[in-house]
């Protein structure tokens, strides 16, 4: 007789462990702490129970009846679940150990605090120009448990968060890319060194140290890196910027002039996606392809408008300042517009990128008054449209209004995707009323 499984949380991966798990013939015991509508109809559909809100005493009695159980991505290491887990010896899986289980064709991933997404869509389309069946999986719309279910799938690429592999029981892709690490998601790690040996679990199946792809430029990465780890950002490592090109050991992927996107963390993130996808199936031409057609995705960097020769830019998803920093350090001088909501990380590092002038939103606004206070000009926006207008009134002339937040959209929205949405129908009201 198979094993109850306690699946924590009914959000989109936890309904698809769910599933996957009762269709193996499991059964599931589901807990959310704030069950919604949604996650009610789900347990509904799926024809589970739902335990609704646990106190923190319950959780050794619900345990105590399951073999396993599975936390969804973001649950905060300070849970209850943890504790009790520990104290009776139930085993705590990500949904990556149950795709491993049960499904064995090759993995490669990509884990950072910045830039994951984009690398991973470059690895798929370096894949996939080069004639390999690849997929996204993991920290995107489509769970690993769900993804092994297209049997034409040859290669999956996992966008590893830290809320991944701070919990997975085993992590083994081959080959696997560590991008770059900066302070993240202390609202859900219990500290700085908690992230940082969450995102070195990334090397954890790699059995050639060739197979692990380092920036070398990135001084923590560094430090974890296996001797003879496939290193780049450095103009010794074996994947590199050249003379104005992208190169891979002795051979020339492509020129930097035909690459649509080739500011630095444009590069960064090219050489990444070019030592992964080599590895996994892809040739120089599919790398090249890909790298010359690329350009770039929503709400990352994108170039909304130009009004009045002022540029304006979406960069929603950077939600630290580290993201933030990054992108200003590719358009010094941008009017910015930043804040949310903060993620227990510190704004005051941004007082160093030295933009014209900025414009503050949301919860954080008075942190991030705070952080340039007295070295640029500084106005406080209560809305989307007021924060647009504001930052175009800087910017005339031939500025940059760049929206780069160093924080989450949970105050005013319910995701990057909708602040970014809402910033160009900011800008596309100012164009109308030009």
């Amino acid at each position: 007789m198979k094993p109850t499984v306690l699946v924590l949380g009914l959000g989109l991966t936890g309904r698809a462990v769910t599933r996957a798990l009762t269709s193996r013939g499991h059964d599931v015991l589901v807990v959310d702490d704030a069950p919604d509508a949604t996650a009610r109809e789900s347990a509904d559909r799926l024809g589970v129970q739902i335990v609704e809100s646990p106190k923190e005493s319950d959780w050794t009695s619900l345990l105590a009846g399951c073999g396993e159980a599975v936390v969804s991505p973001g649950v905060p290491d300070r849970h209850p679940l943890f504790a009790a887990a520990a104290d009776i010896g139930v085993p705590i899986l990500d949904e990556y150990d149950l795709a491993a289980r049960w499904d064995d064709r090759p993995r490669c991933a990509v884990t950072g605090t910045n830039g994951k997404t984009t690398v991973v869509t470059l690895i798929v389309g370096m894949l996939e120009q080069a004639g390999v069946r690849a997929a996204a999986v993991a920290n995107t719309d489509t769970p690993m448990v769900a993804a092994i279910d297209d049997a034409e799938t040859e290669v999956f690429v996992v966008e590893a968060s830290s809320f991944r592999l701070a919990h997975v029981r085993h992590f083994s892709a081959s080959p696997a890319a560590w991008l770059n690490f900066s302070p993240d998601h202390l609202d859900v790690h219990s500290d700085l060194k908690s992230y940082e040996n969450a995102k070195a679990r990334i090397w954890e199946g790699i059995t050639n140290p060739g197979d692990a792809v380092a920036n070398m430029a990135d001084t923590v990465v560094a430090s974890h890196a296996p001797q003879g780890a496939t290193g780049f950002g450095l103009t010794d490592s074996l994947c590199r910027i050249t003379d104005g090109q992208l190169v891979h050991g002795a051979d020339m992927v492509i020129d930097v002039a035909s690459m649509p996107r080739s500011l630095p963390h444009d590069l960064l993130n090219a050489q990444a996606a070019t030592a992964v996808a080599l590895r996994c199936g892809a040739d120089l031409d599919a790398c090249a392809t890909t790298l010359a057609g690329f350009r770039g995705l929503a709400h990352r960097m994108s170039l909304i408008a130009e009004l009045d020769g002022v540029r304006y830019i979406d960069d929603s998803k950077a939600t630290t300042p580290h993201a933030t920093l990054t992108a200003l350090a590719g358009l010094p001088g941008s009017v910015l517009i930043a804040g949310g909501r903060n993620k227990g990380l510190d704004l005051s590092v941004l007082a160093a990128s030295r933009p014209r002038c900025v414009v503050a939103i949301g919860e954080a606004a008075d942190e991030i008054a705070e952080a340039f206070a007295g070295s640029v000009p500084l106005q406080v926006a209560e809305s989307m449209s007021a924060a647009v207008a504001i930052a175009g009134e800087y910017a005339a002339g031939g500025g940059t209004v760049l929206l780069s937040p160093g924080c989450t959209s949970f105050d005013w929205y319910d995701s990057y995707s909708e602040r970014g949405l809402d910033f160009a129908r900011a800008v596309a009201e100012m164009e109308g009323a030009l």
